[in-house]
Protein backbone atom coordinates (compact mmCIF):
# COMPACT_ATOMS: atom_id res chain seq x y z
CA UNK A 1 0.00 0.00 0.00
CA UNK A 2 1.43 3.14 -1.14
CA UNK A 3 2.55 6.32 1.69
CA UNK A 4 -0.84 7.69 0.11
CA UNK A 5 -2.91 5.59 0.70
CA UNK A 6 -1.61 4.48 4.19
CA UNK A 7 -2.23 7.88 5.07
CA UNK A 8 -5.91 8.08 3.96
CA UNK A 9 -6.90 5.34 5.27
CA UNK A 10 -5.03 5.93 8.59
CA UNK A 11 -6.71 9.15 9.02
CA UNK A 12 -10.23 7.55 8.45
CA UNK A 13 -9.21 5.20 11.02
CA UNK A 14 -8.83 8.12 13.89
CA UNK A 15 -12.20 9.94 12.85
CA UNK A 16 -13.53 6.40 14.03
CA UNK A 17 -11.53 5.15 16.83
CA UNK A 18 -12.26 8.69 18.26
CA UNK A 19 -16.54 8.31 17.60
CA UNK A 20 -16.05 4.21 19.40
CA UNK A 21 -13.95 6.32 22.18
CA UNK A 22 -16.80 8.81 22.44
CA UNK A 23 -19.68 6.73 22.41
CA UNK A 24 -17.19 4.53 25.21
CA UNK A 25 -16.92 1.47 23.12
CA UNK A 26 -13.94 -0.50 21.70
CA UNK A 27 -16.24 -2.16 18.93
CA UNK A 28 -15.23 -0.45 15.70
CA UNK A 29 -17.75 -2.02 13.55
CA UNK A 30 -20.51 -0.13 15.54
CA UNK A 31 -18.84 3.15 15.56
CA UNK A 32 -18.26 2.39 11.89
CA UNK A 33 -22.37 1.96 11.57
CA UNK A 34 -22.97 4.82 13.39
CA UNK A 35 -20.71 7.22 11.66
CA UNK A 36 -21.58 6.23 8.23
CA UNK A 37 -25.46 6.69 9.95
CA UNK A 38 -24.98 10.09 10.55
CA UNK A 39 -23.35 11.21 7.58
CA UNK A 40 -26.15 9.51 5.23
CA UNK A 41 -29.10 11.41 7.35
CA UNK A 42 -27.05 14.66 6.95
CA UNK A 43 -26.21 14.12 3.73
CA UNK A 44 -30.00 13.22 2.27
CA UNK A 45 -31.70 16.17 4.43
CA UNK A 46 -28.73 18.72 2.71
CA UNK A 47 -29.36 20.25 -0.70
CA UNK A 48 -27.18 19.45 -3.47
CA UNK A 49 -24.59 22.50 -2.83
CA UNK A 50 -24.38 21.86 0.83
CA UNK A 51 -23.86 18.27 0.55
CA UNK A 52 -21.16 18.72 -1.24
CA UNK A 53 -19.40 21.37 0.23
CA UNK A 54 -19.55 19.11 3.38
CA UNK A 55 -18.43 16.41 1.74
CA UNK A 56 -15.09 18.19 0.60
CA UNK A 57 -14.12 18.37 4.03
CA UNK A 58 -14.09 14.87 4.84
CA UNK A 59 -11.45 12.24 4.84
CA UNK A 60 -10.75 10.68 1.17
CA UNK A 61 -12.13 7.13 2.30
CA UNK A 62 -15.06 8.49 4.50
CA UNK A 63 -15.94 11.00 1.47
CA UNK A 64 -16.50 7.72 -0.28
CA UNK A 65 -18.57 6.40 2.66
CA UNK A 66 -20.59 9.60 2.54
CA UNK A 67 -21.24 9.42 -1.01
CA UNK A 68 -22.19 5.71 -1.23
CA UNK A 69 -25.91 5.57 -2.06
CA UNK A 70 -26.54 9.27 -2.99
CA UNK A 71 -29.37 10.30 -4.92
CA UNK A 72 -28.83 14.36 -5.92
CA UNK A 73 -32.33 14.13 -7.69
CA UNK A 74 -34.17 13.29 -4.52
CA UNK A 75 -32.43 15.78 -2.43
CA UNK A 76 -33.05 17.50 0.00
CA UNK A 77 -35.42 14.88 1.51
CA UNK A 78 -37.86 16.80 4.03
CA UNK A 79 -37.86 14.38 7.46
CA UNK A 80 -38.44 15.78 10.62
CA UNK A 81 -36.18 14.81 13.44
CA UNK A 82 -39.05 11.63 14.67
CA UNK A 83 -37.84 10.40 10.60
CA UNK A 84 -34.57 11.07 10.91
CA UNK A 85 -34.20 9.28 14.31
CA UNK A 86 -35.86 6.09 13.04
CA UNK A 87 -33.34 6.29 9.79
CA UNK A 88 -30.54 6.68 11.76
CA UNK A 89 -31.86 3.67 14.05
CA UNK A 90 -32.19 1.42 10.66
CA UNK A 91 -29.05 2.10 9.39
CA UNK A 92 -27.25 1.78 12.40
CA UNK A 93 -28.85 -0.77 14.09
CA UNK A 94 -29.59 0.67 17.60
CA UNK A 95 -32.71 1.16 19.38
CA UNK A 96 -34.59 4.76 18.47
CA UNK A 97 -34.60 5.70 21.84
CA UNK A 98 -30.25 5.77 21.42
CA UNK A 99 -30.01 8.09 18.45
CA UNK A 100 -30.27 11.40 19.65
CA UNK A 101 -27.77 10.67 22.30
CA UNK A 102 -25.64 8.97 19.76
CA UNK A 103 -26.03 11.28 17.27
CA UNK A 104 -24.85 14.21 19.40
CA UNK A 105 -22.00 12.53 20.24
CA UNK A 106 -20.69 11.91 16.92
CA UNK A 107 -21.82 15.69 15.65
CA UNK A 108 -19.35 16.72 18.66
CA UNK A 109 -16.65 14.36 17.29
CA UNK A 110 -16.90 15.52 13.84
CA UNK A 111 -16.83 18.99 14.81
CA UNK A 112 -13.75 18.92 16.52
CA UNK A 113 -12.20 16.99 13.48
CA UNK A 114 -13.46 19.88 10.58
CA UNK A 115 -12.96 23.52 9.89
CA UNK A 116 -14.24 25.65 12.47
CA UNK A 117 -18.19 26.40 12.09
CA UNK A 118 -18.36 23.65 9.36
CA UNK A 119 -20.21 21.39 11.04
CA UNK A 120 -22.43 24.57 12.48
CA UNK A 121 -22.55 25.74 8.43
CA UNK A 122 -24.52 22.21 7.39
CA UNK A 123 -26.26 22.30 10.71
CA UNK A 124 -27.74 25.37 9.85
CA UNK A 125 -29.81 24.07 6.73
CA UNK A 126 -31.98 21.81 8.85
CA UNK A 127 -35.32 22.55 10.97
CA UNK A 128 -34.73 23.74 14.39
CA UNK A 129 -36.31 20.42 15.80
CA UNK A 130 -34.03 18.18 13.66
CA UNK A 131 -30.71 20.60 14.60
CA UNK A 132 -31.63 20.22 17.95
CA UNK A 133 -31.51 16.50 17.76
CA UNK A 134 -28.35 15.90 15.51
CA UNK A 135 -26.70 19.05 17.83
CA UNK A 136 -27.85 18.37 21.16
CA UNK A 137 -29.38 15.53 21.20
CA UNK A 138 -32.54 16.69 21.59
CA UNK A 139 -35.31 15.32 22.95
CA UNK A 140 -32.62 13.24 25.71
CA UNK A 141 -32.25 10.02 24.77
CA UNK A 142 -31.21 7.28 27.43
CA UNK A 143 -27.75 6.51 27.86
CA UNK A 144 -26.16 5.46 25.26
CA UNK A 145 -25.53 1.47 25.45
CA UNK A 146 -23.48 -0.09 22.34
CA UNK A 147 -25.71 -2.89 21.09
CA UNK A 148 -22.93 -4.38 18.79
CA UNK A 149 -24.55 -7.03 15.90
CA UNK A 150 -22.28 -9.40 14.42
CA UNK A 151 -21.61 -8.24 10.63
CA UNK A 152 -20.11 -10.34 8.14
CA UNK A 153 -17.18 -7.56 6.50
CA UNK A 154 -16.41 -8.05 2.84
CA UNK A 155 -13.36 -8.78 1.83
CA UNK A 156 -12.00 -6.68 -0.94
CA UNK A 157 -9.19 -6.91 -3.97
CA UNK A 158 -5.83 -4.42 -3.92
CA UNK A 159 -7.87 -2.43 -6.20
CA UNK A 160 -5.95 1.00 -5.31
CA UNK A 161 -5.58 2.23 -8.25
CA UNK A 162 -9.06 2.20 -8.97
CA UNK A 163 -9.97 4.21 -6.26
CA UNK A 164 -7.78 6.71 -7.10
CA UNK A 165 -8.73 7.14 -10.29
CA UNK A 166 -12.60 6.78 -9.55
CA UNK A 167 -12.73 9.33 -6.27
CA UNK A 168 -11.06 12.16 -8.96
CA UNK A 169 -14.03 11.49 -11.60
CA UNK A 170 -16.38 12.18 -8.35
CA UNK A 171 -14.53 15.00 -7.58
CA UNK A 172 -14.78 16.69 -11.08
CA UNK A 173 -17.97 15.37 -11.39
CA UNK A 174 -19.09 17.57 -7.88
CA UNK A 175 -17.03 20.33 -8.82
CA UNK A 176 -19.16 20.87 -11.97
CA UNK A 177 -22.26 21.19 -10.27
CA UNK A 178 -25.24 22.51 -10.62
CA UNK A 179 -25.24 19.61 -13.68
CA UNK A 180 -24.02 17.10 -11.24
CA UNK A 181 -23.47 14.03 -13.22
CA UNK A 182 -23.38 16.11 -16.67
CA UNK A 183 -20.49 14.04 -18.50
CA UNK A 184 -19.67 11.87 -15.18
CA UNK A 185 -19.68 8.09 -15.09
CA UNK A 186 -22.22 8.02 -12.74
CA UNK A 187 -21.35 3.57 -12.65
CA UNK A 188 -17.69 4.92 -12.01
CA UNK A 189 -18.59 7.38 -9.31
CA UNK A 190 -20.77 4.67 -7.64
CA UNK A 191 -18.00 2.14 -7.56
CA UNK A 192 -15.58 4.79 -5.86
CA UNK A 193 -17.79 5.38 -3.16
CA UNK A 194 -18.68 1.53 -2.11
CA UNK A 195 -14.50 0.73 -2.66
CA UNK A 196 -13.76 3.41 -0.10
CA UNK A 197 -15.72 2.15 2.05
CA UNK A 198 -14.62 -1.76 1.32
CA UNK A 199 -11.55 -0.73 2.18
CA UNK A 200 -12.09 1.59 5.72
CA UNK A 201 -13.70 -1.56 6.83
CA UNK A 202 -10.73 -3.79 5.47
CA UNK A 203 -8.29 -1.43 7.22
CA UNK A 204 -9.99 -2.54 10.68
CA UNK A 205 -12.15 0.87 10.64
Amino acid sequence: MSSHYAHAVHRASVWVADVAAALGTQDRHYARRVLRAWLHTLRDRLTIDAAAKFGQQLPELLRGTYYDGWEPSRVPMRYNAAEYVQRFAAEAMVPPSEVPAIAATVTHVITDHMSPGQVAEALAELPAGLRATVQDGAPAGEPVEARRAAAVQPSIDDRLSALTEAVRTLARGLEGHPAVGRGVDTEQVARAARLADEILVASGG
